[in-house]
């Protein structure tokens, strides 16, 4: 089965987020990924979800979160899209790896944003690959703690998921 992203925009109110999550889980998808926030406009928020399915659950899908009253706008963001993620890794580390740590990062291009006398913290953006592949390269030194939003991605150009006034089109 294919990853489909799903950008869904709703309403900013309370269990808006346990009703579409709701409708993933009754019918029996995984979310692999799910990140939240509030939009340019504070009455709207936008729901970014990475799910497993054919183009028929999809399609499903779209149609079922559509007809929930605080749901605006679903839209699949294509394979094109810039998509990713935010990790904090917190590794081990002493006088003598502290180095070394540091050095891997700066391949990578990412930023320590503290040390300790025993731990370097990371922060890494990028796509999945990427943070799994400066995982890889920091689980040697001994993982202490690994923090992941979920994918959040826009369409690459001009087209952008807008709806006026944060009110669902008619």
């Amino acid at each position: 089965m294919k990853k489909h992203i799903l950008a869904i925009l709703v309403e900013n109110k309370p269990s808006v987020l346990s009703k579409v999550v709701g409708l993933f889980s009754r019918r029996g998808f995984n979310i692999h990924s799910l990140a939240v926030g509030v939009t340019e406009d504070p009455e709207v928020s936008r729901i970014t979800i990475v799910a497993d399915g054919d183009e028929y659950i999809l399609e499903q899908i779209s149609k079922q979160l559509n007809k929930l009253i605080d749901v605006i706008k679903v839209s699949n963001i294509s394979d094109e899209s810039i998509a990713r993620e935010l990790a904090l890794i917190k590794v081990h580390a002493t006088p003598s790896t502290r180095n070394e740590i540091v050095e891997i990062v700066n391949i990578f291009r990412e930023k320590v944003v503290d040390i300790t006398k025993n731990s370097v913290t990371i922060q890494v953006t990028g796509d999945s690959k990427k943070l799994a592949a400066l995982e890889e390269m920091l689980r040697d030194f001994g993982i202490k703690e690994l923090v992941r939003t979920g994918m959040i991605a826009v369409d690459r150009g001009a087209s952008a998921i807008l709806v006026a006034n944060g009110k669902k089109e008619g």
